[in-house]
């Protein structure tokens, strides 16, 4: 059976674009894989816990000599690895916050670069590639080729990067301009921004197009 991870990161609830657009997405999926499943994460509205003192050291000690905080760390990991490893596909919802990622991504991601779960630790091979991953960006300013804030977008530069160990490949659909309508200075960019939203929504409903019957 088909199942899709998905996952937001927005902490501004129903007035999130990124949250509207990667339910949309995953609409889309469930409509193109009837009776498959859904595993729904919330970062913003659950965050998880970041590496700390504590628990972190648990991915560079082995099991048997782990603490009962990093025992608890690697679980919560464990956990969050089989998500990945059990979806077809994995949508993020990934909004910008100050010109990078929400900290509650970096933690997930943190949490997946897990040696002998996501990656080989002798052949350093991802273990997590194979599967579908889109990440629905929203972004409050414009940062596309020949803007004042070109290349400010730290986010969708970082997590491909950030991601790189395990074999993930996000590939981006982003809406910009997304705070045009609420932002007095940037009225004047609401068309763009009704465009850049519009094309957002018309490459999501693209995804997974059910395959044409045969002849």
């Amino acid at each position: 059976m088909a199942q899709l991870l998905h996952i937001d990161a927005s902490i501004q609830g129903d007035r999130s674009v990124s949250r509207k657009l990667s339910a949309r997405a995953a609409a889309v999926w469930q409509a193109a894989h009837p009776g498959g499943t859904v595993t729904y994460r919330d970062l913003g509205g659950e965050p998880l816990p970041h590496l700390d003192v504590a628990g972190g050291m648990a991915r560079l000690v082995p099991r048997d000599q782990h603490t009962a905080a990093q025992a608890e760390s690697w679980a919560l990991t464990e956990l969050l690895v089989n998500e990945v490893k059990e979806a077809d596909a994995v949508v993020l919802g990934l909004p910008l916050y100050n010109y990078g990622a929400p900290s509650s991504v970096k933690a997930w991601v943190d949490h997946l670069i897990a040696p002998g779960l996501s990656f080989d630790p002798e052949t350093r091979a991802g273990l997590l590639g194979g599967r579908d991953f889109v990440v629905v960006a929203s972004r409050g300013g414009g940062y596309s080729t020949g803007a004042p804030r070109e290349g400010w977008d730290h986010a969708g530069t970082w997590l491909p990067h950030g991601l790189a160990a395990t074999g993930l490949e996000p590939r981006f659909i982003a809406a910009e301009l997304t705070l045009a309508e609420v932002t007095p200075a940037m009225a004047d960019l609401i068309p763009l921004a009704a465009k850049s939203l519009a094309a957002a929504e018309q490459e999501i409903d693209g995804l997974w197009s059910p395959a044409p019957a045969l002849a």
